[in-house]
């Protein structure tokens, strides 16, 4: 692979303004903590929504206070009704999904992290970059919108199946004008990322400094690139097919409705669609978002780990392959989320395999990551355990999965809690604690000061449990037969679980107020932490090297680097310790230098 010694630079001067600065910035950095931002706010949302959710499952008849304040007709006397609780599922889902474990370890840690690691002052395109931001940030603001327009928010899931979606207020309360806000909120969203996933594709292959080969990018670049090479093509799918949801309630069409559907005793004036239709768009990019979550946590935790180790990983290049693999093989699986729907059992079978197959590049990733482990002289702090528990709920999570790869235990278990607690962990929580290494690996360098460690660890120990206890009771339930998305368990069969929601629901709310020391120690440690040293973990990497902490407007001063080694040559004897910098011209006799 060759290097590009010899890019052209991005020409916009610092800004001057707060407004030019903090708001409208161009600066790839500041729009990196804005979308950081925006992801954390979001979070805190999706998570109230959750304890709602999770009162309301633990005692049904309970009397929330306030509860009311979200909904005009939901909530008579603070009494959860069930399509207000299937209105919260629904918000939950999509917020999570879409503007946290999307936004924060890929368009957040990304923008600030891929041009410095590539050795670049910026991304090329920096209007586009903060047009994405904004155009995000208004998605964000549509679909929380929903709240408070209407009869609320759209109660048909993150997922929007179709015909439920495409028929308007005669399917339930937000049918009509919640399920188009939901609907232009997601096709904003793609254009946000579609702009993003441009940027970060030509700062990868166009924008790296003298000497930085590919096979010299950090993992976590890697893992941003391959990435937005997933979203270049699975938002691409997406936004389309919001755009016929939206036309099928505004203009008419009959994309998503088949014909001669009657809905609460009312034919439906549709010439007849088609209802899977929505599924194929919807999944084919549905299940790329899987990996669009939990690929940059991947790159992440490999980053953070092998600069806690010591030492490289036992292969940097069949870490990628393997991460390239999950992002071709992720296009062909999507079919597993439609075995329910009376396929072909030919076809069951044809997305079946490739679901089955998926599972090797995962398994070549564990045992890397568990082979470099074994020996090494692990640092612990507050970076390394998160990504110790990345690879925990990564392995906890994907193993059911293998249930959910064969048809004939999938039609059992698909509207089950079994698959809830399986993407929760594997999608969810393991996205999770990939952000939480991130923000601590990499706060010194965005904000000049250290986090408090102690806090730090205390956040994982309360996550890391409550996350167990939460999530692996959900198989379990979902062996019971708890069907998912019911909103009080009245069957006989299902009495006896109830004890076990209500520990769940306890243990949520344990693990959610743990949530709150990560957030207390993240706004202490911007204004009062112990200030941080350039290089504090003493890593290798180009972000550990600008002149300033944190960098520069143009990351690198008035002189681009230059790299001479691989990013992880630990391990070595040189004349700053057990590493050598990429930018170091020390030449080490024992460094494996891969490019």
């Amino acid at each position: 692979m060759h290097d590009m010694s010899k890019h052209e630079t991005v020409a916009h001067h610092a800004p001057t303004s707060f407004i030019a600065k903090h708001v409208f910035s161009l600066d790839h950095k500041v729009i990196g903590k804005q979308y950081y931002g925006l992801a954390l706010l979001a979070a805190l949302v999706g998570m109230g929504l959750s304890w709602l959710m999770r009162l309301h499952l633990g005692w049904t008849n309970l009397a929330i206070p306030g509860l009311q304040l979200l909904t005009k007709n939901g909530a008579p006397g603070n009494l959860m009704t069930p399509e207000f609780y299937l209105q919260l599922m629904t918000m939950h889902a999509t917020i999570m999904v879409f503007f946290v474990l999307t936004t924060a370890p890929f368009a957040a840690f990304g923008n600030y992290f891929l041009p410095i690691q590539v050795g670049a002052e910026d991304m090329p395109f920096p209007h586009f970059n903060m047009m994405s931001f904004w155009v995000t940030f208004v998605a964000f603001l549509v679909l929380v919108s929903s709240f408070f327009v209407g009869q609320g928010p759209t109660l048909g899931g993150w997922t929007q199946y179709a015909p439920l979606s495409a028929i308007g207020e005669v399917g339930g309360p937000g049918e009509g004008t919640g399920v188009v806000l939901w609907a232009i909120s997601i096709g904003l969203f793609c254009v946000g990322q579609l702009l993003g996933a441009l940027n970060f594709i030509t700062t990868t292959l166009d924008m790296r400094t003298r000497g930085m080969s590919l096979w010299r990018l950090p993992l976590s670049a890697w893992a941003w690139f391959i990435t937005s090479c997933m979203g270049l093509t699975a938002f691409a799918v997406l936004m389309p097919a919001c755009i016929l949801l939206i036309l099928d309630h505004v203009a008419g069409t009959s994309f998503f409705v088949p014909g001669n559907i009657v809905i609460n005793d009312q034919m439906q004036p549709h010439s007849g669609g088609s209802t899977l239709l929505w599924q194929h768009l919807f999944w084919f990019f549905g299940h790329p978002e899987v990996y669009i979550a939990i690929v940059p946590g991947m790159g992440i935790v490999s980053h953070v780990l092998i600069t806690n180790m010591r030492k490289p990983m036992l292969s940097h290049r069949v870490l990628v392959y393997s991460m390239g693999a999950l992002a071709v093989l992720s296009y062909m699986v999507y079919g597993h989320h439609m075995f329910v729907s009376g396929m072909n059992p030919v076809s069951s079978l044809a997305f079946s395999f490739p679901t089955l197959v998926i599972t090797i590049p995962s398994t070549i990733l564990v045992l890397i990551w568990l082979g470099s482990l074994y020996g090494a002289k692990l640092r612990i702090n507050a970076a390394s355990l998160f990504g110790l528990g990345f690879i925990s709920m990564f392995i906890s999570g994907g193993v059911s999965g293998f249930f959910l790869a064969q048809p004939s235990t999938d039609i059992m278990l698909h509207a089950t809690y079994f698959v809830v607690g399986h993407f929760h962990m594997v999608m969810g929580v393991a996205a999770m604690f990939g952000i939480f290494a991130g923000t601590y690996f990499w706060f010194p360098k965005m904000f000049g000061r250290m986090m408090n460690e102690t806090l730090g660890k205390v956040h994982f120990w309360l996550s890391f449990v409550g996350a167990y206890a939460i999530f692996m009771p959900f198989h379990y339930l979902g062996l019971a037969g708890n069907v998912r998305r019911y909103q009080a368990f009245t069957p006989d069969y299902m009495q006896p679980l109830i004890p076990l929601h209500r520990f769940i629901t306890v243990s949520a709310l344990i693990t959610g107020a743990a949530q709150l020391v990560f957030l207390y120690n993240l706004i202490h440690s911007r204004f009062r932490g112990e200030p941080a040293t350039d290089n504090p973990w003493q890593a290798t990497s180009l972000e550990w090297s600008t002149p300033t902490t944190p960098p520069p407007h143009n990351n690198f001063g008035d002189k681009l680097p230059v790299v001479y080694h691989d990013p992880y040559q630990y391990g070595v004897e040189s004349s700053v310790g057990d590493y050598v910098m990429q930018t170091s011209p020390e030449k080490v006799k024992t460094a494996s230098d891969e490019a």
